[in-house]
Parts: structure tokens; sequence; C-alpha cells
């Protein structure tokens, strides 16, 4: 099982380690991550995300409610936990607040989830790697690009923290007068409308011509490999970080959020195979799409590319204990 485990995580490292050592080679410089972005987060990932959503299918998205259910509750609820244990405990600025949330609640369903859960499950895979997508896209991305769009950078000053940031950000959102046009500059962006539409045309039972689906597909499968590649040139620019904020997001992904699906799960009497798919998705790495918000909104770039980073690298030790509990 560690082989299925190395099969699909390797390459995902391996592409990490490849945009690392082509920085270092100084064939690829940090000035080129900002269209490498552009690429991924205008059109490939939107694509890719498109295509994925619209190929679940509302039969295959309504065969296992309570599949979607939990993993909504998990990955939805592990994420506004985060939001505001960050923002209102310890302070952090929204945008920061919310990539943290996303590192700490996004499974890599669509990249990793793929060749893990269908190793496992084989076609059963498609449904949590659809529904978890479907969740991720639907659920976090709009939000987290709303936020992203309309709050700060970093830490707020030692002398605002508290009610008195607190009130100095509510003062500044009441001040600006386009934070409505902020909001529909967000949802304009195509790796948000482009999912929604999707997912309108799955519950309408649309079905889009598979010619057409596999040939937006053919850029959209672009989108994780040059993520993941554009994260090791960041890497390669900085010194991977290893501090308290970046291991206690690692240490929720890869290790509190799918403990906290199991005992939740078996508390409730779920067995498998339902049991193994909740726990064994919400198990994988930090999605790549964390490392493209951080770059295109500017906000804690190496500390997004160090927690991808050491999510996968980690992920095959939790992963490989999971797998060993559960099957």
């Amino acid at each position: 099982m560690f082989e299925t485990i190395l099969a699909a995580l390797l390459p995902a490292i391996i592409t990490i380690l490849l945009g690392y050592f082509a920085a270092r080679h100084h064939d690829f410089e940090q000035k080129e991550v900002p269209t490498l972005n552009r690429m991924v987060m205008g059109y490939a990932l939107p694509l890719s995300l498109f295509v994925g959503v619209v190929s679940a299918g509302r039969a295959d998205l309504l065969e296992d409610i309570s599949l979607a259910v939990v993993l909504a509750i998990a990955i939805i609820g592990m994420y506004w936990l985060i939001f505001l244990l960050a923002r209102f405990v310890f302070h952090y600025s929204s945008s920061l607040s919310a990539l943290g949330a996303m590192a700490a609640a996004a499974p890599s369903t669509a990249f990793v989830g793929a060749a893990v859960l269908g190793e496992l499950y084989g076609v059963k895979a498609d449904i949590p790697v659809a529904v978890g997508s479907i969740i991720i896209v639907v659920g976090l991305v709009p939000v987290t690009i709303i936020i992203l769009t309309l709050g700060g950078t970093g830490a707020p000053p030692k002398r605002q923290r508290g009610k008195a940031a607190a009130a100095a950000t509510q003062a500044a959102v009441h001040q600006d007068p386009d934070i409505f046009g902020k909001i529909l500059s967000a949802l304009k962006q195509p790796v948000v409308w482009l999912p929604m539409l999707g997912f309108i045309l799955v519950l309408l039972d649309v079905d889009v011509p598979k010619p057409f689906a596999d040939s937006l597909a053919l850029l959209g499968h672009a989108s994780a490999g040059v993520a993941l590649f554009a994260s090791g040139i960041i890497l390669a620019g900085y010194t991977i970080v290893v501090n308290g904020p970046v291991l206690f997001l690692v240490f929720v992904k890869n290790i509190v959020q799918p403990s906290l699906v199991l005992g939740g799960m078996l508390w409730f009497g779920y067995t498998n195979p339902i049991l193994g798919q909740a726990v064994l998705t919400t198990a994988l790495p930090s999605v790549a799409l964390i490392v493209m918000l951080s770059v295109q909104y500017r906000v804690a770039a190496r500390e997004a590319a160090s927690a991808l980073f050491l999510s996968t690298m980690i992920s095959f030790l939790t992963m490989s204990a999971f797998i060993a509990y559960l099957l």
C-alpha cells in the first residue's frame, strides 16, 4: 500500500523539486512566477475545475448524500474554524486567515486524490474526488477570493490587535465606497464563475458533450503541474519556512481533520467503504491552489509554498497510517 501512496505523491514532490532546481539553475526567476500564475488562475485551473465538475454527473453526486454531507462539514467547517481562530484569536489579517484556512481545510482531491483513492476503490473513487472538488471550488474558492480581494496582508500591528484591530477593519470596510465593486470583480474571475457554471449545469442535468469537455481538459491538465512547479520556484528564492503557524496548518490538514472525520463517523456508526472514502479524502495533502492565490494576492507566498511542500511530504506517513487502520 505504501507503493500506492508513493506513486500518487511522488509526481507532486518531483514537480516541486524540478521547479526548485530550475530556479536554482537560473532557468526561471522569481519574477516569472506571476506569469505562470496568470496562466493557471486565468485559464488552466478554471478549465480543469469546470471539466472535473461536469464530468461527475448529477447521478454520481446524488448516489451517496451521506458522503457529500460528511465532506462538506469536514472541509467547510474546518475552513471557518481556522479562519475565525486566526482572525479573532491570533489577530492575523483577513487575507492571511483565509489563506491559512484554505491550506488547513482543502485537500488535493483532483491531483493526488484521484490516484490514491482510485487505487483503493476503483471507479467508486470518482464520487469522493468529484464531491470534494465541488465543495472546494463552490464552497471555498469564491469566499476566499472575495476575502483576499477585500483584505490586507500580514498580521496587524500590535497596537491595533484585538478589538482595536477589528474596529479598524470594520471602519475601513464602511469607508470603502467600492466594496461591492471589489466583490463583483472577485466573482468575475474565471476560477470562480466557471466551476460554478459547471455546478449549475450538473444540477440541471445538462450533458456537456465529451469532445468539448476533452478539448477544455487539454489545457486544464496543466494546472496542477504548473502550480507545483511554481511552488518550487518560490521555494528556491527563500528558505523553507518551518515555523509554528506553518506546522500548525500542516498538522491540522494532515492529522486533525481526518482524525475528526474518523472519530465522528465511527461515533455515528459508519463503516467502509464510506468511512474510508471520507477519511482518506480529508487526509490528502493541501491543495496546490493555495500557492497560486498567495502569489496573485501577494500574501505569504513563502509560507504557502512551504506548507504545501511539507503537507505533501508528511502525507507519506500520515496517509499510510490512516490506510493501515482503515483497510
